[in-house]
């Protein structure tokens, strides 16, 4: 998990549809495999607010 990897257009494609899906941050940095604060930094960038943490 290196948040100094640049994010792929797959990658966001992916980020964007579990985000889209309900799924709360700490899930889908296990998905994508990149740290939480990387999950919530790209969804901040791209306007998407994500699920709360349950």
């Amino acid at each position: 998990m290196d948040s100094n990897n640049p994010w792929t257009y797959e990658a966001v494609q992916a980020l964007m549809s579990l985000a889209r899906e309900g799924m709360p941050a700490s899930v889908i940095s296990l998905k994508l495999k990149r740290s939480i604060t990387d999950v919530r930094a790209k969804l901040s960038d791209l306007g998407i607010t994500p699920a709360a943490e349950t």
